[in-house]
């Protein structure tokens, strides 16, 4: 995300207060048909509102909503570059003077006056999905978000359930396409995957300890050399972000002969894979001899290449857990109770999962 002068910030949000109307969404949703005298107000300010992925949050939010008994208003922007249009609605949160505000900020930078206002005025800051990071001290009372760390391991332990009995005792290689490696979500995505791969590749007798090098970016890479390593995860990241980029580096990796895994670590590695594959001449597949992949997101194309045997599986977030436990913990601390962050966890889906009605009610393109 590139920042943004206020300069700018300010100019955008005159404009936004002419097309409000026009450009963001909006719903009010109420625990009881009519709100009670002395009831709870949550406003909930998302990062965007069109993606289903917002969609499902929502959902959820509105759960914890009708259980609690509280009113929640949902808001987002038009996408997740809109930042002054965010920073208008949160402005319009605070000002309502809600019990509690659940906030997904796209810039904290751009947003610190208006959460020190919410501050000053004892409104309690609940983060959800990528929360609000280095928000003044005291702001925000918990966040409620996937720990991608951990979910990049389990995407890592996935594929080498299948990998283990492939690996022979001669070099391989295994790819990982990431999107960027400054975003927090991704980057720990990438080094959830690579960490836990490294521990199980180590283990496993025909590898060895200290034979697993990690190469193709600085912030990732190990000291361990090509010339002692029997295993080699290579990360690709793009130097843009554009479909022809990524596909040129997953072509990169699809290309080599001693490859026999690869990992995106979001929609974009994952569809990055997908092109690639589909230049190639179908190197990808869960058949013997073929390069397993595996991904992370739920977008049509990745869903589809589940679906036909291309990728073994991929972790998606929980979003509809995600958005109801933001409104629990905006409710907890309106109540002056003490709330921790929660851990809103991920499925692993594949083809044998993924038309059912719990995995596809967290699916998101």
């Amino acid at each position: 995300m590139k920042k943004k002068t206020m300069g700018v910030l300010l100019m955008s949000t005159l404009a936004i207060g002419l097309l409000a109307g026009c450009s963001g969404g909006e719903t009010k949703e109420s625990g009881s048909k009519e709100k009670k005298d002395g009831g709870k107000t949550v406003e909930v300010v998302a990062k965007g509102f069109q993606h289903d992925f917002w969609k499902a949050v929502q959902s959820g939010a509105k759960q914890a909503a009708k259980e609690d008994e509280v009113t929640m208003n949902f808001v987002g922007p038009k996408d997740e570059t809109a930042i002054a249009e965010q920073l208008e609605m949160l402005n319009n949160a605070i000002n309502k003077n809600p019990d509690a505000i659940a906030l997904a900020a796209l810039d904290t930078e751009a947003e610190l006056d208006a959460i020190e206002t919410a501050k000053s005025k004892d409104i309690p800051i609940i983060g959800f999905d990528s929360g609000v990071p280095d928000a003044p001290e005291g702001a925000v009372k918990a966040t409620a978000s996937t720990d991608n760390k951990k979910a990049g391991a389990i995407a890592a332990e996935k594929l080498y359930e299948s990998l283990e009995k492939r690996i022979e005792d001669k070099e391989f290689r295994i790819g990982v396409v990431s999107q960027e490696v400054n975003s927090l979500s991704i980057s720990q995505r990438t080094e959830g995957f690579i960490d836990k791969m490294v521990e199980l590749l180590e283990a496993n007798d025909k590898v060895g300890k200290g034979k697993v090098q990690v190469t193709g970016h600085d912030k990732f890479k190990n000291k361990v050399s090509a010339k002692d390593a029997k295993a080699i995860i290579e990360l690709r990241v793009p130097a843009e972000v554009t479909d022809a980029a990524g596909k040129t580096e997953a072509s990169a990796l699809l290309e080599k002969k001693d490859i026999v895994a690869i990992y995106g670590s979001n929609e974009y590695g994952a569809k990055s894979i997908i092109n690639a594959n589909d230049g190639l001449g179908d190197r990808i597949g869960v058949e013997e001899g073929k390069v397993l992949a595996v991904g992370f997101d739920s977008g049509a194309l990745q869903q589809d290449a589940i679906k036909n045997g291309k990728f073994l599986g991929s972790v998606t977030q929980n979003p509809v857990k995600i958005g109801y436990e933001s409104v629990k913990l905006a409710v907890k601390a309106a109540n002056g109770e003490k709330v921790e962050d929660v851990d809103t966890g991920v499925e692993w889906y594949t083809k044998d999962n993924i038309d059912k009605k719990e995995i596809q009610e967290l699916l998101y393109e």
